[in-house]
Formats: structure tokens, C-alpha cells, sequence
């Protein structure tokens, strides 16, 4: 079996042999029939990488050593010993690999742990539920939380029926539409309801369906609002308990929450890289995290992300391939924490930020390819065709519209120069619906106003192809 990728791709738009910005002062040197044509040159370099991953000894190798590390391993919570046993195994790992530069970055991460947890439906029948506390949820008192429940379906029926919400447990069965809409319940759904008196909140999971089955992810607090206990529970629950209160029955439920966070620990950023040949202080970053929540191995958020990332430098390295510009890969720690790995790590580079040419995440799951979403002028477009054009021979050469993303999003919003923008983003032919991701190019700070940063993501699939795409873009980017 073979790993299936599916790649967003940021174009720093270089001129190929000099270095600058085609979109720039010099822009009119370089015709777009010389773009292309440079382009196309790449096409043996396609080849190869297509025929080492799909066919030749790279055939599997990552969704191999995925599974040798979640199998391992198991989950990887921030915090945990677990999480930084990965680190160092990934740190050997990538030394082994041969690849240059690897070492460790160190930075601060919360430690939060769930503890024993239940729900139970005590009135108008026995009913245990099921449930999974949110991260950095504080806990109940020891005989737990024992209250009648108010239903809502958006923050807005929360507001008008405030008064009823007080010494109650909010449970929000929220519509699912897309993630990133949904999503803003499980966030903020602590929030709003501490803030008409409730005493906890239960969110249905955001899931467009499910098995009986609660979700988890980050949830947040805020200054000057009372913490209290929240979870998800199931898409099945919520709508029973939605069905019986409109039909007039009182609904009461016990919710036991042993969580608790803990001082912040050392933790670190898995770093290696192909040393760039021309212009080594250049950068194109390939990226994923190590870390995932604690009730499953992670190998889908974001296993998969943070090994085809390392698969982008390995293709190359066996293909005796050095490019001009320096790929680095980055394994992000405490990134379901809210990109608290990431954000130090910009913290720590960004005096460089000029130098970076692309920065590119994969954490959007693993499902199939059909193409490259993409947002930005049509000139962009095109020249993002004639790329796409290199996995002709793997058949992913659409470019569609559209993108959204995470852990770069700190590059985002220090900005780029306004006069070329571009997003990119995978389509998905899951069953499970569209993977999202998003690369925004935004105004640049002028005291950084030198060569743009292009940000990009993209993210993997599950075993069926290779990784090409990852390795063959950044091989490009770097040229």
C-alpha cells in the first residue's frame, strides 16, 4: 500500500535563476512563456520523485514509519512523557535519515490531563452517556455537577433565553454546517454560557455524523468570565435529549470531570533540513505536528502530517537532489493546544522572516486527492497550472478555488506585500467531506518589506498513493 498525499502549494514566484520575485520591480524581465517553459524543465525531476515514491524502494516507507511510531507509542498529549518520548524518537529518527541540521528547539507547553469522567441522565430515566472533557477544561468537585439542562442551538437562542440558563448545564446541539463554522461552539461554548450563569456546558461533538462517538479538541476561557466544566458529547445524545425536552420532559444529568491543568513543562520543535546550495539562508518549511489529544494515536491528526513532511526531504535526499534554497522541516509541538509550538518558534525566527520563501502545514487529515484549491490573481492561476501540470503522470492537475489554515497563521498575520496574494487548498474525495486548509498572503510590516513570503499548506492522505506532490513543489520552490 501506498501513502496518498494531497499538497497545497504557495509559489514564492521566483525568478528560477535569480532569486527575486517575479512580482516585483523586475517582473516585466520575465515573461510568462519563460515561466512556464522554466517550469516545464522540471519535468524529469517529476519523474523521478513520482518513481521513487509510487514504485520504487520509497513505496510505503511512510505510512510504515507512521505506524511503527503510533503503534509504539500510542497517544501524545502536550504534557506527557509520551509526547516527548516521540520527540526524541523522531529526533534519532531524522539524524538516522541522514539529514542535516537536526536538532531540538526548546519551548514552554501546557499540561492539562483529563482524569476520570462521566455523564449521567439521571431524570426523566437512567441514561449513561457518553462524553469526552475539552482541553484545558477544569474539573468538577468530586460529587460532581447534578443540574437540569437548557437546550439551545446557537449562541443567539443562548442570549434570549438567558434568565433560564442560570445554576443550569448548557448543552448546545448546534447544527453542524462546516467545520470551521461548528467548530466556534466547542471553543467558545464555556464562554457564553458561564456568562448567563451556567454551571457547565455540554457541546454536541462538531462531526457532520457519527457512530456514537464524542469528540475532543482545545477550548478556551476567558479573562473576567467564571471557568467552568465543559465536554462533548455525542451527535446522538444531543439530539435525544433536544428530542425530549420539546416534547416537555425535564431533563437532569449528573457530569463528573476529574481535569486538571498543571504548570507549563519543557517541551520542543523537531527541526531538520536539506541545506540549500546557492542561497542556504533562503528557507522553504515543511511542517506537521508530533502532538495529538489523548484518546486515540494521533496517526490521522496529524501523524500523517508530520511524516510526509519528513518524506518531502527524505524523496529528495535519496534522489541526491540539493536545491538552491534550504528546506527545513518542522515537527510542531502542543499544537492542539492552540499552535503553542508554532507560535514560539515564530517568536524565535521572525527577525528572519524575510528569508523564508514558503512555509507550508499539512493537518487536515488523510483522504484522497482530486486537486490544489487556490485563491489569488489570475496570473498566479496560471503559472500555479503549469506546476499542478508536473503530477500529470499521478493524475492531480486541478486547480480549484478557495483555502483556510493553523499552525502558520502566525506568518499570516505578520503579513506579506498586498500586490500578489494567494491561498491554497486540497480537495478532498472523502466520504468524510472536504479537508480545508488555508494559506492568506496579507500586508508585510515596511521595516520587512524585502522578499515576500508566500504561506502555504497541504495536507496527506491515507495509504493508496505516495507523497509526491510535497517534495516535487518544495523541490521547485527552492530551485
Amino acid at each position: 500500500m501506498k501513502f496518498l498525499l494531497y499538497a497545497f502549494v504557495g509559489v514564492h514566484l521566483l525568478s528560477l535563476n535569480s532569486g527575486k520575485a517575479i512580482y516585483r520591480n523586475d517582473m516585466s524581465q520575465r515573461t510568462f512563456q519563460e515561466i512556464k517553459e522554466e517550469i516545464a524543465h522540471y519535468g524529469d525531476i517529476a519523474k523521478a520523485i513520482i518513481n521513487l515514491a509510487v514504485y520504487g524502494k520509497a513505496q510505503n516507507r511512510s505510512y510504515e514509519r507512521l505506524a511503527l511510531l503510533v503503534d509504539t507509542i500510542g497517544p501524545r498529549l502536550s504534557g506527557s512523557k509520551s509526547l516527548e518520548k516521540a520527540i526524541q524518537i523522531m529526533y534519532q529518527n531524522l539524524k538516522h535519515d541522514g539529514l542535516e541540521n537536526v536538532h531540538l528547539e526548546p519551548v514552554k507547553i501546557p499540561h492539562w490531563e483529563r482524569g476520570e469522567e462521566s455523564a449521567v441522565m439521571l431524570e426523566p430515566r437512567m441514561h449513561k452517556m457518553a462524553i469526552l472533557g475539552l482541553g484545558s477544561s477544569i474539573g468538577t468537585p468530586p460529587e460532581g455537577i447534578t443540574a437540569e439542562v437548557l437546550v439551545v442551538t446557537s449562541f443567539d437562542e443562548l442570549q434570549r433565553r438567558a434568565p433560564e440558563a442560570r445554576g443550569k448545564i448548557v448543552v448546545y446541539n448546534q447544527p453542524y454546517t462546516n467545520y470551521s463554522q461548528t467548530v466556534q461552539y466547542r471553543v467558545q461554548g464555556a464562554i457564553e454560557a458561564a456568562k448567563v450563569g451556567a454551571l457547565a456546558s455540554l457541546i454536541r461533538s462538531v462531526a457532520s455524523f457519527s457512530i456514537y462517538s464524542p469528540h475532543t479538541g482545545i477550548q478556551e476561557y476567558q479573562d473576567g468570565v467564571p471557568k467552568i466544566p465543559t465536554a462533548c458529547i455525542t451527535v446522538e445524545d444531543a439530539e435525544m435529549i433536544s428530542r425530549m425536552v420539546s416534547r416537555g420532559s425535564r431533563i437532569v444529568i449528573q457530569l463528573k470531570m476529574g481535569a486538571k491543568n498543571y504548570p507549563d513543562v519543557d517541551s520542543f520543535n523537531t527541526v531538520a533540513e536539506i541545506i540549500g546550495r546557492k542561497y542556504p539562508e533562503q528557507v522553504v518549511l515543511v511542517s506537521g505536528h508530533l502532538d495529538s489529544w489523548d484518546v486515540g494515536q494521533g496517526a490521522m491528526d496529524d501523524g500523517g502530517g508530520a511524516f510526509i513532511s519528513w518524506e518531502a526531504l527524505s524523496l529528495i535526499k535519496d534522489l541526491g537532489l540539493r536545491p538552491k534554497r534550504t528546506l527545513r522541516l518542522v515537527l510542531w509541538t502542543a499544537e492542539e493546544q492552540g499552535g503553542i509550538g508554532a507560535f514560539q518558534y515564530y517568536q524565535l525566527h521572525k527577525a528572519n522572516i524575510s528569508k523564508y520563501s514558503l512555509v507550508m502545514e499539512s493537518d487536515s487529515g488523510t483522504f484522497l486527492p482530486s486537486g490544489l484549491q487556490f485563491t489569488g490573481s489570475e496570473k498566479a492561476r496560471a503559472i500555479m497550472k503549469e506546476v499542478v501540470n508536473l503530477l500529470q503522470p499521478i493524475n492531480i492537475t486541478q486547480v480549484f478555488s478557495g483555502g483556510e489554515g493553523t499552525d502558520i497563521n502566525f506568518w499570516i498575520q505578520a503579513g506579506v506585500p498586498e500586490y500578489f496574494r494567494l491561498a491554497f487548498e486540497v480537495c478532498s474525495a472523502s466520504a468524510l467531506g472536504k479537508a480545508h486548509l488555508e494559506i492568506l498572503l496579507h500586508k508585510w510590516k515596511e521595516s520587512y518589506q524585502q522578499e515576500p513570503v508566500y504561506l502555504m499548506t497541504y495536507t496527506s492522505i491515507s495509504p493508496s498513493i505516495t507523497p509526491v506532490e510535497t517534495p516535487l513543489l518544495s523541490w521547485i520552490q527552492s530551485r
